[in-house]
């Protein structure tokens, strides 16, 4: 007896619809290693379709009023806080993530960010009107860019979906959004709920691949392009849509390194840093998995890590007791792995480096030490439940270990000394800086990189400006 699987459907012009030409994809869940749905492999007709839906959506709701354009996200963050559970389920079958987690720390947020923008709909600001040139008044517009392609990932299926169309929305655009091919579910039910409340066309939900993608990304169709995901993707968007100079929203990978001076107070340290580097199975662009330590406390914070590590525990969503769920699926799985047995011979593995189980996708949690600069894992992102560590003599060094990698997204130093971290924050080249702590995000600071891990900021007041575009008008006052 077999058990009959979803379907999930795209959402075009206000009504759910397979792929033009009925093909799918295979849905699993990364907790089981099991089919539980399928997913439109959608081609260029839905592509096509969601690009025409929203741009005739386009002109209504870029003429909206932003107390409107704020009514309508705060009804959409009141109905994700009422189907709360219904989006939490489905998250945990498209990620394997804990339950408990996932309830306490992505709904909250979710819905704090969408509030936030809802507000900032109402709050754009700009120079004030002038006369620059004699018998001339100046003025400048603030306004939508016009239709976006968004293509999110599946570390935070929901959340990054959330970044993406509601500052989209605030600003008066409308969204043909492509949620990840192993995590389509939750973007599914979203667009469920968000589709009640906006007028058709304005919000679109195209599944499929990484072709459905680029023919988002080369569609005329779009003033704008964002996607969260890794290095190549991102640069394969960028040279995609430099053929017709669409605007470019990237936020790629990481390789956040966390310079530990000897000042620091191990035990807090360690947890917080286990915490950082292992919460969602490591799949974070900012997670705390390159460590840099002072020779001084090097062996026993590494001592204290691997014995974090060995207390860290991953298992079943309905488990209580863990701290992450499993990889994302078997090829994410395959690359971790990879880099554990590639590992050069000066390395150590501390804790963790295998496999948990015969069933879905979990990985322990891994420590190595004993890395030099240049090797793979120092370098390369990992993407996985592993911290590495390094031995730093002096803060120049720690500087030079810190900011010699191609990725710069974020970062965090830990002391005490109150003028050494302003020195830390201010050489360090990332796009965030914590101090004293690590992976913390709000709504009203900007999260984006430099370097290869991209451009544009998410959150904020910044973030909601790059969905916007500015325009000089100037009148003869004669």
């Amino acid at each position: 007896m077999t058990t009959e699987l979803r379907r999930l459907r795209n959402y075009i012009n206000g009504e759910f619809r397979d792929a033009a030409d009925g093909r799918t994809i295979e849905v699993v869940n990364p907790a089981t290693g099991e089919v539980f749905a399928t997913s439109p492999l959608s081609g260029q007709a839905d592509v096509d379709a969601a690009m025409e839906a929203a741009a005739a959506a386009f002109p209504a709701w870029r003429d909206s009023t932003p107390s409107e354009r704020q009514k309508v996200l705060l009804k959409i963050a009141d109905a994700f806080e009422e189907r709360a559970e219904e989006l939490i389920a489905a998250e945990v079958e498209n990620t394997g993530k804990p339950v408990g987690l996932t309830a306490s720390e992505e709904i909250p947020p979710m819905v704090d960010q969408i509030r936030f923008f809802a507000g900032a709909a109402r709050m754009l600001e700009g120079r004030s009107a002038g006369e620059y040139m004699e018998g001339m008044t100046s003025i400048v517009r603030r306004e939508p860019v016009g239709v976006c392609a968004q293509v999110a990932p599946w570390n935070y299926p929901m959340m990054m979906a959330v970044w993406k169309f509601a500052p989209a929305l605030a600003a008066g655009n409308t969204v043909v959004l492509k949620p990840s091919d192993t995590t389509p579910a939750s973007t599914v039910l979203m667009a469920e709920i968000i589709g009640q409340i906006v007028p058709k066309g304005v919000f679109n939900v195209v599944c499929g691949d990484r072709e459905t993608g680029k023919a988002m990304v080369e569609h005329p169709t779009p003033a704008m392009a964002s996607i969260t995901g890794s290095v190549r993707a991102g640069m394969q968007v960028a040279e995609s849509a430099a053929k017709d100079v669409k605007r470019v929203h990237l936020e790629l990978g990481g390789k956040a390194p966390v310079v530990v001076f000897e000042d620091t107070d191990i035990e807090a340290a360690v947890g917080d840093i286990s915490v950082a580097g292992f919460f969602n199975a490591g799949q974070d662009c900012t997670a705390a998995t390159r460590v840099l330590v002072h020779e001084s406390i090097h062996d026993e914070f590494v001592a204290a890590l691997a014995k974090a590590a060995a207390e860290t525990k991953t298992g079943q969503p309905d488990d209580e007791d863990v701290l992450y769920g499993p990889l994302n699926n078997a090829n994410q799985l395959k690359q971790v792995t990879g880099f554990i047995e590639r590992l050069p011979a000066h390395a150590k593995v501390e804790a963790g480096g295998h496999r948990v189980g015969d069933k879905g996708y979990f990985y322990a949690p891994t420590v190595v030490s004993g890395l030099k600069q240049d090797d793979e894992i120092v370098q390369n992102e990992v993407f996985g439940p592993v911290i590495t560590v390094q031995s730093f003599t002096d803060e120049a060094q720690a500087l030079e270990f810190a900011n010699g990698v191609e990725y710069a997204l974020a970062s965090s130093v830990w002391t005490k000394d109150h003028a050494r971290a302003m020195r830390m924050s201010k050489a360090l080249d990332f796009g965030c800086v914590w101090i004293n702590t690590h992976i913390p995000l709000v709504a009203e600071m900007p999260h984006g990189g430099y370097k290869k891990s991209g451009y544009g900021k998410d959150l904020s007041a910044y973030g909601f400006e790059d969905y916007t575009r500015i325009k000089h008008v100037m009148t003869s006052l004669g």
